[in-house]
């Protein structure tokens, strides 16, 4: 087992963003402390990750709300990215696991994530964890 906790230090936020940066190329380092501290305020974003020998391997991005469409609180994986080299490992599963195990804690009725068409890799890990495709994600540019 490794190390998973939540980012709340200036400094644990800061050392999520080699790993996330991967996913979200368009973020710059010197923005992303002041973008998560700014979306944690508005929307309730909380970055978790896991840690083995002093470096973080994989980084999940999530907030808890609530929604017209079901009943009870819902968990919402923003973002969930493993460091490239390390993939494979069992380090995103292990995250995963320990989302789904926080989410249950905090009194969630619902697991939910969007992921893009092309991101197949990503499809079929979602699937092994036990999660469905249940619904279309649209999108437009303004």
């Amino acid at each position: 087992m490794h190390k998973i906790a939540l980012a709340e230090s200036d400094e644990e936020i800061l050392n999520c963003f080699s790993v996330m940066s991967e996913l979200r190329p368009h973020l710059a380092a010197e923005d992303f402390l002041p973008r998560v501290k700014k979306l944690t305020e508005a929307t309730g974003l909380r970055l978790a990750f896991l840690q083995a020998a002093g470096e973080v391997k994989a980084v999940a991005g999530f907030r808890i709300s609530e929604w017209l469409a079901a009943d009870g609180k819902y968990f919402e994986i923003e973002d969930l990215v493993t460091k490239s080299g390390e993939r494979s490992r069992g380090c995103g599963g292990e995250l995963f696991d320990w989302l789904v195990a926080y989410a249950e804690e905090n009194g969630c009725t619902h697991l939910r994530l969007v992921s893009k068409v092309e991101r197949t890799d990503a499809h079929r890990f979602y699937e092994r964890k036990g999660m469905a495709h249940v619904a279309h994600y649209f999108s437009m540019n303004l």
